[in-house]
């Protein structure tokens, strides 16, 4: 099997930002873009950002066994991975790094096993986290108020990944991210 590494964390706790650091950092790493059922945000694009289908799309994939895994993360709204981006990425040589949350990190390390390394970014407090999401400035008070109900679910979580890195310091945090990476892919 070829190696994989899962990034975790609640909204706002600096995951996309840290994958960002590990692709150009780490060369022979490639992101696995992930199916998703919700629409498109400011300057998302399709097959870039997420692959954005339709639920009966998605649903139809799920069927024909075309994910290694998936949730309804929302009613709703499904995430999951597709086996063709595994294939993709796996065909040029490159190890494959996913961005998710929790439970599609665990699901994809389970599937993966000691073939992947599993890290959970962990937001110094809930205030902080929370502070993050509003200045974003991507989502009103309701849907913030759904990722923080959200994100307290996550973190009951953090406990099953190989590591936890807590990000009070985001250089600090990619650093330590890129050191396990490195000392995990073979050289």
């Amino acid at each position: 099997m070829h190696k994989a590494i899962i990034i975790s964390a609640p909204s706002g706790a600096g995951k996309t930002t840290i994958v960002k650091a590990l692709l150009e950092q780490v060369p022979e790493l490639e992101f696995s873009v992930s199916a998703c059922t919700r629409a498109p945000r400011n300057g998302e694009a399709n097959g870039k950002d997420y692959w954005f289908i339709t639920p009966e799309e998605f649903r139809a994939r799920v069927a024909n066994n075309e994910l290694v895994e998936w949730q309804e993360v929302y009613p709703g709204s499904y995430y999951g991975t597709l086996r063709s981006e595994l294939e993709r990425i796996w065909s040029k040589g490159n190890a494959v790094i996913f961005e998710v949350d929790a439970v599609g990190g665990i699901n994809l390390k389970k599937f993966f096993g000691e073939e992947a390394l599993s890290v959970f970014i962990r937001p110094p407090s809930i205030e902080t986290l929370k502070t993050r999401l509003q200045n974003r400035n991507t989502d009103d008070a309701t849907s913030i108020d759904r990722r923080m109900a959200k994100a307290m679910f996550e973190l009951s979580f953090a406990e099953n990944f190989d590591e936890i890195v807590v990000n009070d310091s985001l250089d600090d945090a990619i650093s330590l991210v890129v050191r396990l990476v490195r000392n995990f892919l073979p050289q």
